[in-house]
């Protein structure tokens, strides 16, 4: 029988958006970072402590829920939810508060991300294996089948995928650098970001090292410290709030074939986004956009290549023509579809996408630094090659 799913479009919205500096050092802890960014975030709204019931968090935050309700002195909470997979779980914390929201299980949501993962745990060096010799887990199973290759992290993972995706649509490794000089061309003009002021070249691209073949090393994202959280309410609140609501028109989550690790290279197929497109569909059938209707995207950028199978999977291009896409300038500011106008993860900060999130908020509200005209729709993406997810959040005008 065909299941019966209550519709959580149009019922919430972002209210409050909040974050630290982008550091690659912040001296405290994070902890702190984590506090800071819901009281920036709360104080964004105009929303108390005391008025929160939710806290919605990454499985891997080093910040429990308690810890940072006990710091902010919210008295109480109904609402405790952690989404798992790293970057994928950004805009599914959102997904998990509107959902709360609109079936009554909390009135007042914050979802948070803190890390110092540039100065305490950097993702991008190579890890030991954690099997202790007791029960191996799920996880240390998975990761049996790439650490004995050498396969041991994400740049690494997803190596093997971008090789791929070249072979078969002809790519070359510039084509995945025109993304990175996008990106940091809005970084440039971004008061917040790491590398204001720093744009680069297609040239200075393809100067920098390898990393992984075929990535170098300005493919990858950065790793910075600090933190950014969201204030998530009912639609109906939010209009008596401080800030003009970014209304989530829909949200999703979606896991794909065969998946292992981060880049499932086990696939019949390494040249399209499954996870992506999975969200994609969900975003399109629950708000009733179309590609067409998006005014700008902020699109999961931890490696540069994974922007363009993201633009494929999502709708906005055929199958091998992003790079394409991309090189007429589509994605600039003057394009059909600019994309991470703050700069993304490569040039702004890698806060697990959680500043992509805030990013598209500011542009709804008008207020963004690198400011797209008449955005009243915008798409966001969280995570790509792994449980990965997505958000359509528009303005009041088109809900």
């Amino acid at each position: 029988m065909p299941r019966t799913v209550r519709s959580i479009s149009n019922e919430a919205a972002i209210v409050g958006i909040g974050a630290t500096e982008f550091s690659k050092n912040s001296g405290r802890s994070e902890l702190r970072l984590a506090v800071e960014a819901v009281k920036a975030a709360l104080d964004d709204a105009g929303l108390a402590p005391h008025e929160v019931d939710g806290l919605a968090a990454f499985a891997m935050d080093n910040n429990s829920q308690t810890a940072v309700a006990r710091s902010l002195g919210i008295p109480r909470l109904s609402f405790l939810p952690l989404t798992p997979a790293g970057g994928g779980g950004g805009c599914a914390t959102v997904a998990m508060a509107a959902a709360a929201v609109a079936t009554g299980l909390a009135e007042v949501v914050v979802c948070y991300r803190a890390m110092n993962e540039r100065s305490q745990q950097r993702f991008g060096q190579p890890k030991r294996a954690s099997w202790s010799g007791g029960p191996a887990t799920s996880h240390e199973l998975d990761q049996s089948w790439v650490l004995p290759f050498g396969l041991a992290t994400a740049a690494g993972w997803m190596a093997l995928v971008a090789r791929r995706y070249m072979s078969e649509y002809g790519l070359t490794s510039e084509d995945f650098g025109r993304v990175t000089v996008q990106s940091r061309a809005y970084a440039a003009t971004n008061p917040a970001a790491w590398f204001h002021q720093r744009p680069v070249t297609l040239e200075d691209h393809q100067a920098s090292r390898l990393v992984t073949d075929p990535l170098r090393l300005l493919d990858c994202c950065q790793e910075s410290d600090g933190a950014v959280a969201l204030v998530v309410t009912s639609l109906e609140r939010a209009r008596d709030l401080r800030q003009s609501p970014a209304v989530i028109a829909a949200a999703a989550q979606g896991c794909g074939p065969d998946q292992v690790g981060m880049a499932s290279a086990f696939r019949e197929d390494l040249t399209t986004a499954p996870e992506t497109a999975i969200v994609g569909d969900q975003l399109w059938a629950q708000s009733g956009l179309k590609p067409s209707d998006v005014d700008m995207g902020v699109i999961y950028d931890h490696f540069s290549f994974a922007v363009l199978m993201q633009l494929e999977a999502l709708g906005f291009c055929k199958p091998g023509e992003a790079a394409a896409f991309v090189a007429s300038g589509q994605t600039a500011a003057s394009g059909s579809l600019p994309v991470n106008t703050n700069g993304g993860q490569v040039g702004e900060a890698y806060i697990h996408g959680f500043n992509g999130i805030a990013e598209a908020v500011r542009q709804l509200r008008g207020s963004a630094v690198n400011q797209v005209a008449d955005t009243h729709v915008a798409v966001v993406t969280s995570g790509s090659h792994v449980p990965t997810s997505g958000l359509l959040l528009t303005s009041e005008e088109v809900s």
